[in-house]
């Protein structure tokens, strides 16, 4: 992994399981970190081990499960730091959370759809002017091997629901934002990759879904790591990686329409929380 002095990451999910071990790694490179949980006990617990190491880091609290929460998140960054070189979205809801019940988020869409997907799309297209600026800059997007066709008769999954069907789905609409996301951005300097880590990687996650794990979190970090920061995938984007190869995803993700489907759906769920922020609200934060 490259020296990453001056340069600032932002981790979704990273109190916990592999976000928390890429946080870690990511400081450790030189990189300030910014730590996202809901959890303030737990986040600013590893900013102090972060800083305790003479690494950087700042706790940023916010429940992804609220749209309006996802743009608190995004004044957030901007309020903290003039740059963003690295957006990791990671934080996520497994198959089995819930018990298997289907859940709404608090704006009233499916959850896994909400927090795996939706939350990480809108958190994106309002930090792209602060990624744009900081270019060459990254966004790696960190979804699965476990991917179905997105049914657009039934995206919020209101009838025959079922946790991994809700789960994978999700995943498959990161893969297929990413692709589209990647072409929007040619030539901008900012590179936008997608991956499924590991397979049931020792995690909360994981457990949850009372599967015995089959890798560690160090294996899943070594490879969302790659795409944030190996010079190897420099100005290379809109691929999906299994683990640290490049692999092919579902097929619905190369379907050019599907996908255009789908970021007309995403715009219109997230309109409300999506207008620009005012001129002049960065605040001085570092840089």
């Amino acid at each position: 992994m490259m020296k990453l002095n001056g340069k600032t990451a932002l981790v979704t999910g990273s109190t916990d399981g592999v976000g928390r071990l890429v946080a870690t790694r990511l400081a450790a490179a030189g990189a300030f970190v910014l730590v996202h949980g809901r959890d303030r006990a737990r986040g600013e617990r590893l900013v102090g081990e972060i800083t305790g190491d003479g690494g950087a880091a700042e706790f940023l609290a916010a429940d992804l499960s609220a749209l309006g929460a996802v743009r608190g998140l995004a004044e957030a960054v901007r309020r903290r730091t003039e740059r963003l070189d690295i957006l990791i979205n990671n934080a996520g809801i497994g198959t089995a959370s819930g018990g298997g019940v289907r859940q709404t988020s608090a704006d009233g869409y499916e959850l896994r759809f909400a927090v795996n997907y939706l939350a990480g799309f809108l958190l994106t297209h309002l930090l792209l002017p602060l990624l744009r600026a900081s270019g060459p800059a990254r966004i790696v997007n960190v979804a699965s091997a476990g991917q179905q066709a997105i049914d657009f008769a039934d995206i919020m999954l209101t009838r025959g629901y079922s946790g991994t069907r809700a789960y994978c789905q999700s995943k498959l609409a990161q893969i297929m934002f990413t692709i589209d996301l990647a072409r929007a951005l040619k030539g901008s300097g900012v590179t936008v990759n997608c991956l499924h880590p590991a397979t049931y990687m020792n995690t909360t996650m994981v457990r949850e879904a009372g599967v015995a794990p089959w890798s560690s979190v160090e294996e899943g970090a070594e490879a969302i790591l790659n795409l944030a920061a190996s010079p190897a995938l420099d100005q290379r984007s809109g691929l999906y990686f299994n683990g640290l190869a490049e692999a092919r995803a579902d097929r619905q993700a190369y379907d050019a329409g599907a996908r255009q489907r789908l970021s007309e759906v995403s715009r219109q769920l997230t309109e409300a929380f999506a207008r620009p922020f005012a001129a002049g609200s960065d605040t001085g934060g570092r840089g």
